[in-house]
């Protein structure tokens, strides 16, 4: 791990005896040997555990301005399910003044220009505080960076400034983990595109300006059966044929809410088309398959939270004469606790930063994400449990966290299918 891209400061070498050993010799290396293996050496790559000052930043940054901007309004949210226009407009504002407004985008095209592994540290951050409201930190799908002519200026550029808000919108009521069974479906009509279905829990729909949203566009006959062909449109609100009606009422991250897209004979242009028509599943791969790495962090990030309320908690709470954290029965379950949050943060880490060297990563980022989310319910269960009754009281915010944890094992691909990911990335090449 280079140190301009951060890392996690130890440097990883191995002796040239122990080297000899992994060859095979039974004796002394000799001198051709060793000028091999001191050559291989030099190519041993330095293994970073620490962050950057850059990074450090980073961290310290988002992490006040979820402590100031956030936290103050997350009661009202949770009471009232909404967010306010003025404090997401302020939320929006602020975002833009310290200038991490799109910050997952390319300076090019006015972003910050964060690569995989700072961006995670954001998210991380801002994992700590309630989605309806950090939602309005302003991170637009990096998918729009496949927009090509107009679509740069009408879709792209407003997303990164900040005028424009996306929504994603992929899942069906008969298709949510299968992708290709989805029904809704595009058939051309002339020279345009007319559009018939229903998607369903798509996120940020309520503030949403314009969808990118994934449709049929025909079948392949496979030896394996059917197969549809999936293609990206980009889809204004108010367009004619398309309507965001409310979705369904979620006891997880409230005011975050879902919603439900209708398409009646919508009419689309193919200026509309994301990247190649029928190639979404292309788009899919190339850009969004990185959004399980935020699920991840922002688990880390929630269960440091909790972890942090558990653990003053058992130093300050008093039963039996005594603090509860020196029982064992407590103190073992801090150290279960900080053990997983800082396994699955090591993990989630080195699965963005294998994204930035340019290295395979779809394994590694589902076992973040699979890893991060089973965490992060067994870390809210425990504290909920540490606090006894009162954990389930809303006097603490435990009883959400605890709420919230559920969800995340669910989207952006569930736990299952994050195992099917890396049990056949490991048997594949093995034909099994």
């Amino acid at each position: 791990m280079s140190p301009h891209k951060g890392g996690f400061a130890a440097t990883c070498r191995r002796p040239i005896m122990q080297l000899s050993l992994e060859t095979g010799s039974s004796c002394a290396p000799d001198a051709s040997t060793v000028a091999v293996l001191a050559k291989r050496r030099q190519k041993v790559e330095e293994m970073h555990f620490g962050l950057t000052e850059e990074q450090d930043l980073i961290v310290s940054t988002v992490r006040a301005f979820v402590e100031n901007e956030i936290y103050p309004h997350e009661d009202e949210v949770e009471r009232t399910g909404e967010v306010p226009d003025d404090v997401a407009e302020a939320i929006k504002e602020k975002t833009k003044e310290l200038g991490f407004y799109a910050c997952n985008f390319p300076e090019g095209v006015g972003g910050a220009g964060l690569g995989h592994l700072d961006f995670a540290l954001v998210e991380r951050e801002l994992g700590r505080g309630s989605m309806a409201l950090t939602h309005f930190f302003g991170r637009p799908q990096n998918i729009l960076m496949a927009c090509k002519d107009d679509q740069i200026e009408r879709y792209l550029m407003p997303a990164v400034r900040g005028e424009r808000m996306d929504a994603l919108a992929m899942s069906e009521p008969e298709a949510g983990s299968d992708v290709r069974g989805m029904k809704c479906t595009a058939k051309r009509d002339g020279g345009d595109w007319v559009i018939n279905g229903t998607k369903h829990f798509i996120s940020g729909a309520d503030h949403a300006d314009f969808f990118i949203v994934f449709v049929a566009t025909g079948v392949d006959e496979t030896p394996r059966g059917p197969k549809k062909r999936i293609t990206t449109f980009l889809v204004d609100r108010g367009t004619p044929g398309f309507e965001v009606r409310d979705g369904y009422k979620s006891v997880s991250h409230r005011g975050y809410k879902n919603m439900i897209l209708e398409f009646d004979d919508c009419r689309l242009p193919d200026a509309q088309v994301l990247g190649e028509v029928d190639g979404g599943f292309a788009i899919m791969n190339e850009w969004l398959y990185a959004t399980r790495i935020t699920v991840a962090t922002m688990c880390v990030g929630r269960a440091r939270r909790c972890f942090d309320l558990a653990l003053n908690y058992a130093a300050d709470r008093k039963q039996f004469g005594q603090q509860i954290g020196k029982f064992q029965g407590v103190s073992f379950q801090i150290a279960d606790m900080i053990t997983e949050i800082d396994a699955a943060d090591y993990l989630t880490l080195a699965s963005a930063w294998r994204l930035d060297e340019g290295l395979p990563a779809n394994r590694e980022i589902a076992s973040a994400k699979v890893y991060a989310s089973e965490m992060l319910a067994r870390v809210t269960d425990t504290t909920l449990q540490i606090f006894g009754g009162m954990g389930l009281m809303d006097d603490f915010p435990v009883e959400r966290f605890w709420r919230d944890a559920r969800v995340e094992r669910i989207w952006d691909g569930t736990s299952e299918i994050q195992r099917h990911i890396i049990s056949r990335d490991l048997l594949r090449p093995l034909n099994a």
